[in-house]
C-alpha cells in the first residue's frame, strides 16, 4: 500500500534525508507498510532501510541509523495509514444508534479498529478482525488491547452484538493470554440481558485470564430518548444499582487477595445512582479504566481537595460567576465550590445543573450536554460576570458542542463571557480563582 507523506517535521530525520510532501513510503527493510502498526513496528530498530518513491517519480533507498525510540519525523496523509475499520455489529445498546438525525457526520461513525485500541485506547469487539489482523497483534506484541466483552457466554454475546462472529471472543482472548498480551475489558450492563447470573459467569470467566487481563470495567447502558424501533432496554433503579455493587464487591476482594489488583471496577454511575460512597483512590488500581468513567469523580474530587488545601486564605480573591454541570456529578461540584467559598468568602459561585432534554433525562453525564440545553436553561438566570464550561463538552479541535452550537453562540445568547475549564480537579480550582 502506498503511504503518501503529507508533511515533514522540521529538524527530524525525514528532513535531514531530504524527504518532501508528496513523496511515497514504499517499504521499510523491504517490508510493505499496510498500516500504522507496521510502520511503528519496523521503525523500532536502530538501523533500517527506507524505500521511497519521490514526487518526481524517482525510486530511492535510504539507510537510517537512529535511536531505538526515535521517530522518523514523517506525517502521512492518512493518520492510521489505512482506512478506519467500521463496526459491523448491531449492538442492542449502541449509543450511536440512539442519536437523532441531522447531527454532524462524525458523530455517526462506528469504529471497531484494533489500531485505535492500541494507539488511542478505544475499545473493540474483535468481530471485525481477520485472522491476519489478530496474528499481527500477537506478532507485534500490541499491548494493551482494550476489548468490549459484554458477555462471556457465546450465544448471549451473539444476541447482544447481533453478529455470529461475536461467539469467537473467549478463544481469542485465551490466545492473547498465552501470547502475554495485556488486556483491559469492558462490560456494558443491560438490565435483564447480561446482568445477574450472566454477569457472574462473565466475571468468573474473565478472572481466568488474569494477570494478562488487568482490569474489567462495568458501565450501565446509556439510554437516550431516541430508541424507537430499537431493542427494549430499561434504566437500572437505585435498588438495582445497589444490587450490582453488592454482587461485584466479593469478586473485587477475591481478585485483590490473589493478585493485589481489584480487577473488576464499577463506573461512577453505580455508586452515585445508588447513593453509596465512592471507593477510595487505592481501590481503582491506578485508574486503569478512567476513560470509562471508572474513578473519574474520585480523582477529580481528590485533586480539587488537594488544591484547596494549598490555597492561601490571606489573599484577597473576589468574583461573581457561574458554572454548569450535568446531574451525575452535581453534588460533588457543589461541595467543592462551597469549600472554595469557605476559604474566600467574597467569592460568589453559582452552580447550575443542566437537565439533558436533548438526549433525554436518563443521560446525566456532563459531557453529553448540548449548547441548546445550556442556553435555554440559563436564560434569565443570574450568571454573574462569567460562565465556566467544562472542556469535555467541546469537540477535540474546535470550540463547538455536540449540537454544533459554538462557545461564541453561547456568549452571544447569554450575553456573558465564557471560560473553558479543564477536566482535572486542580485545573478546576485554578480556573475558578484565576480565570
Amino acid at each position: 500500500m502506498k503511504q503518501i507523506i503529507k508533511a515533514v517535521v522540521p529538524g527530524g530525520i525525514g528532513e535531514e534525508l531530504g524527504f518532501e510532501p508528496g513523496d511515497i513510503l514504499l517499504s521499510i527493510d523491504s517490508q510493505p507498510i499496510e498500516d500504522v502498526l507496521d510502520y511503528y513496528y519496523f521503525c523500532e530498530k536502530e538501523q533500517l532501510t527506507l524505500q521511497i518513491l519521490t514526487k518526481d517519480n524517482e525510486e530511492v533507498e535510504c539507510v537510517v541509523e537512529k535511536d531505538e525510540d526515535e521517530d522518523l519525523g514523517l506525517v502521512f496523509e492518512e493518520e492510521f495509514m489505512g482506512k478506519y475499520r467500521r463496526c459491523s455489529n448491531q449492538c442492542i445498546f449502541c449509543f450511536i444508534d440512539q442519536m437523532p438525525k441531522g447531527m454532524r457526520d462524525s458523530l455517526y461513525f462506528k469504529d471497531d479498529d484494533a489500531r485505535l485500541s492500541f494507539l488511542n485506547g478505544n475499545y473493540i469487539t474483535m468481530t471485525n478482525m481477520s485472522e491476519s489482523d489478530f496474528e499481527k497483534i500477537i506478532r507485534y506484541q500490541m499491548s494493551p488491547i482494550n476489548i468490549s466483552v459484554q458477555a462471556a457466554e457465546p450465544d448471549l454475546r451473539v444476541r447482544m452484538l447481533k453478529n455470529k462472529r461475536a461467539a469467537e471472543l473467549m478463544p481469542r482472548l485465551r490466545r492473547l493470554k498465552e501470547a502475554g498480551i495485556q488486556m483491559n475489558g469492558q462490560i456494558v450492563l443491560c438490565k435483564g440481558v447480561n446482568d445477574k447470573e450472566h454477569l457472574d459467569y462473565t466475571i468468573r470467566t474473565l478472572m481466568e485470564l488474569m494477570p494478562e487481563m488487568t482490569s474489567v470495567s462495568i458501565v450501565p447502558v446509556g439510554l437516550s430518548k431516541f430508541r424507537e424501533g430499537l431493542y427494549p432496554l430499561e434504566p437500572f433503579t437505585k435498588e438495582e444499582l445497589t444490587e450490582v455493587i453488592d454482587q461485584v464487591e466479593p469478586y473485587r476482594e477475591e481478585a485483590y487477595q490473589k493478585s493485589g489488583l481489584h480487577f473488576v471496577h464499577l463506573s461512577d454511575e453505580f455508586y452515585i445512582g445508588a447513593d453509596r460512597p465512592l471507593p477510595e483512590e487505592d481501590a481503582y488500581d491506578g485508574y486503569l479504566q478512567l476513560e470509562n468513567g471508572v474513578g473519574m469523580m474520585r480523582l477529580f474530587v481528590d485533586e480539587a481537595e488537594e488544591a484547596i488545601k494549598r490555597l492561601d486564605p490571606s489573599k484577597e480573591i473576589k468574583g461573581n460567576f457561574s458554572l454548569i454541570t450535568g446531574e451525575l456529578p452535581s453534588e460533588f461540584i457543589r461541595q467543592i465550590c462551597q469549600k472554595i467559598m469557605d476559604v474566600y468568602p467574597e467569592l460568589k459561585i453559582r452552580v447550575y445543573v443542566i437537565i439533558n432534554h436533548f438526549f433525554g433525562e436518563h443521560i446525566t453525564v456532563t459531557g453529553l450536554l448540548t449548547g441548546k440545553d445550556i442556553i435555554e436553561q440559563l436564560k434569565g438566570k443570574d450568571l454573574g460576570d462569567r460562565l465556566l464550561l467544562p472542556k469535555g463538552l467541546l469537540k477535540a479541535d474546535e470550540d463547538i458542542l455536540l449540537d454544533d452550537v459554538s462557545v461564541k453562540d453561547i456568549e452571544k445568547a447569554l450575553q456573558i463571557p465564557v471560560s473553558i475549564v479543564k477536566s482535572s480537579g486542580d485545573s478546576f480550582v485554578e480556573s475558578i480563582l484565576y480565570g
